[in-house]
């Protein structure tokens, strides 16, 4: 079923682009979450996606909900799509991901995909390994994905090499076969991931990036499915917009290997001494206007984008449901 969206030319091909909810379970408790994405389809949003976070950025964030439990809530509540982004391979069996993703995806035909990364440290750390490095982990990866593209197509899998599965096999077979999507926050790993996914999501960054991570992409035969997840801080000012961003983000300013290399407690202590506000900037689009905010997302979607998630960073998702679905989703659909 074509859901309605913002439909623009492509070359020769038409892309109706689809506006979603972004459920961050490291900032809203998970009864609050389900309430306000059932508030988001009410109000016009055609999709939803979450992150699967046992620890938050921030503890000012301070939520860490179990991602699989919430999605059965959440897709058996509405009728939106749903996926989250997942990191198999230390906190995560790789066969106990194929299994959550064979039951969502068997419950619910069509209305689930997952986006499998690396991962951080401070959600894996738990486990008591070794945090590998980079090289090493992204190989982990790709041992995951195919296990779990093997498991769900009916296999029978036995692996040995950075994970290990002894004669797995899944006894629920969803139809049709759940996307698994690549995350990619560089060119490098997005050329890497155009080998397994079904598509690629990235984040809001500097447009110059971005056109490269998804030149790589399209260069390495990657598909044609493009999904940004947008951070965004709306408020009736722009100093209220601002300063959600600011308590709320900062954390998640720094760069990798910061980003992925360092604990809940790191990323607080290294953004305590002082973030500029011009990173925050760069990492969260900050507005009060809604017509510069739907002008803003329309610059990212013509980088080539047929889905966006929108992520307002406040903790209080109301307001901004209430607003976006009466002023900003008609302007991003005109």
């Amino acid at each position: 079923m074509m859901l309605p969206g913002c439909a623009r030319a492509v070359g020769s091909v038409e892309i109706v682009t689809i506006y979603g909810f972004h459920a961050s379970h490291e900032q809203i408790s998970p009864g609050q979450l389900l309430t306000d994405v059932q508030h988001a389809e009410a109000a016009g949003f055609q999709a939803a996606m979450c992150s699967d976070h046992l620890a938050p950025w921030s503890a000012r964030q301070g939520h860490s909900g179990l991602a699989w439990a919430w999605l059965g809530a959440a897709l058996a509540t509405t009728n939106l799509t749903f996926g989250t982004v997942t990191a198999p391979g230390q906190r995560y069996h790789p066969v106990i991901v194929a299994q959550a993703i064979a039951t969502l995806g068997q419950m619910f035909p069509g209305r689930f995909w997952s986006a499998l990364g690396t991962g951080q440290l401070m959600n894996e750390h738990v486990t008591g390994e070794r945090w590998p490095r980079k090289e090493v982990r992204q190989r982990r990866l790709e041992e995951c994905v195919d296990i779990i593209s093997r498991l769900l197509d009916g296999d029978t899998v036995s692996h040995e090499g950075l994970v290990s599965v002894d004669e797995a096999r899944l006894w629920e077979h969803p139809e049709p076969k759940p996307k698994l999507i690549t995350p990619a926050l560089s060119p490098e790993t997005a050329a890497r991931g155009a080998a397994w996914g079904d598509g690629v999501a990235t984040i809001n960054m500097d447009a110059a990036t971005m056109r490269e991570i998804l030149a790589a992409w399209d260069d390495a035969g990657g598909t044609p499915h493009k999904i940004l997840q947008l951070h965004l801080s709306w408020a009736p000012t722009d100093d209220e917009a601002y300063a959600i961003a600011h308590d709320q983000w900062r954390s998640n300013v720094l760069p990798a290997p910061a980003s992925l290399d360092l604990t809940t407690a790191g990323l607080d202590a290294v953004s305590a001494d002082g973030v500029a506000e011009e990173q925050v900037r760069g990492a969260v689009v900050v507005a009060s206007d809604m017509g510069e905010l739907a002008q803003r997302i329309h610059d990212f979607v013509g980088l080539g984008f047929d889905t966006v998630y929108l992520h307002h960073v406040g903790q209080h998702q109301r307001a901004w449901i209430e607003a976006a679905g009466e002023h900003l989703l008609p302007q991003l659909r005109s």
